[in-house]
């Protein structure tokens, strides 16, 4: 993946990093006063936070704008939960969602990068966001769930409105976010109604799906309710797509400005899995995680207190000199390589496996296919709204055949 564009120009990719640097260097922990909120910066402070859901709840309904239509999601995101109600969510969808079923989808994704890489098989340039990395993750989702295959663009469509940022500026105030709510709450109403009517239609008939398996997972008499269930077919859908999107083209565009990376992975495939951690260590998709303070706390040197905002900066913790040899150097070979891209303690991302599996799959089922993949023009392309995800939209690429 060789680029004709000079190395040297700067992508808003590569700057965002540089403000997580500048951020840093004020200390582990600051005020940002524009926005209102607590920033934790350092490595150790990011997961000190985040494995302490009793001092730094991920419960944020209090302090963030709320709205009718997303308060349905809310039963089954155990996401915004905390103990024990994060316990009994996670423990029954656990049952469902096991390390087997997400390893037991290899095959299947491998033949859905296969069928979406023959409908462009007859071209010499494409866009690689639009042709494999949007459409692979909502595929495997949907039918994951037991989605019918007519009906899996339903998904793009509701996850394109969902994620597109359109309404929000880099910066969003609580304003800004109660406007974008509202403007994509029809959607959200549409996909819940879609999805109670799929649950009921499913616990009518049981089949060999996730949605099947969740309606029979139980624990101590316990069963999810169906809105529990769509709350989490929603985050399954964040987790479990918009990430693998963004960790595609993010991976894509890095190999492209670290020369060299490529031709290694093309060499020896077996080192894919460390350079996929490199770049969700280098660009995470969501690069803070917010969380409320619970009490008067000392953190940092700074007294923060109760009902505090407070965002734990996955990004700038990812390139702490004092956790990370030569952070600010990608180097796919890293190891260890201790990220925190993915969360630390209860809130680990559940997803995460399957984010995995794609991205590894269909990164090698593109060396496969493509003897080049070159991005012939930085100036084509579309970047999603930093403040929703770290990513692009649109990624032109041309390639080579052997």
């Amino acid at each position: 993946m060789t680029s004709r564009q000079p190395t040297g120009e700067r992508l808003l990719l590569e700057e965002l990093p540089d403000r997580w640097r500048g951020l840093r260097e004020a200390g582990p922990v600051r005020y940002d006063e524009k926005q209102g909120v607590w920033q934790v910066l350092d490595h150790e402070t990011v997961a000190t936070v985040l494995a302490d859901p009793a001092t730094y709840s991920s419960d944020l309904s209090s302090l963030t704008p709320t709205q009718s239509d997303f308060e349905t999601f809310r039963q089954g995101n155990f996401v915004g939960m905390d103990p024990p109600e994060h316990r009994k969510l996670r423990t029954l969808v656990s049952q469902a969602f096991t390390p087997r079923v997400v390893q037991g989808l290899g095959p299947r994704i491998e033949a859905v990068s296969a069928r979406l890489l023959d409908e462009v098989a007859d071209r010499d340039r494409f866009d690689l966001v639009d042709a494999l990395a949007y459409p692979l993750p909502i595929i495997v989702i949907a039918e994951l769930l037991g989605i019918p295959a007519e009906e899996h663009r339903l998904f793009q469509e509701w996850a394109s409105v969902l994620f597109g940022g359109d309404q929000l500026g880099e910066a969003p105030d609580m304003a800004d976010l109660e406007r974008a709510l509202e403007a994509i709450a029809p959607t959200v109403r549409e996909m819940n109604d879609y999805m109670l009517d799929h649950i009921r239609a499913r616990r009518a008939h049981p089949g060999d799906d996730l949605t099947s398996r969740l309606i029979a997972a139980e624990v101590d008499g316990v069963r999810l309710a169906d809105q529990e269930m769509v709350g989490f077919v929603a985050l399954l859908l964040v987790a479990g797509h918009i990430t693998t999107t963004a960790l595609l083209g993010n991976a894509v565009v890095t190999f492209d400005r670290h020369p060299g990376t490529d031709a290694a992975l093309r060499a020896d495939p077996a080192r894919i899995p460390a350079a996929v951690e490199e770049v969700l260590r280098w660009l995470p998709p969501f690069p803070e995680l917010g969380r409320r303070v619970t009490r008067p706390v000392t953190l940092g040197g700074h007294d923060l207190p109760a009902d505090a905002l407070l965002m734990a900066h996955l990004g700038a913790a990812n390139r702490d000199p004092a956790r990370f040899d030569t952070p600010d150097a990608f180097d796919a070979t890293r190891n260890p390589n201790p990220h925190l891209t993915f969360g630390h303690g209860i809130h680990f991302c559940f997803g995460a496996p399957l984010a995995r599996l794609e991205a590894r799959i269909a990164l090698r089922m593109l060396h496969e296919r493509f003897r080049t993949l070159v991005i012939p023009s930085y100036e084509d392309i579309a970047y999603q709204n930093p403040a929703v995800i770290i990513g692009v939209r649109h990624l032109p690429v041309e390639v080579g055949r052997p």
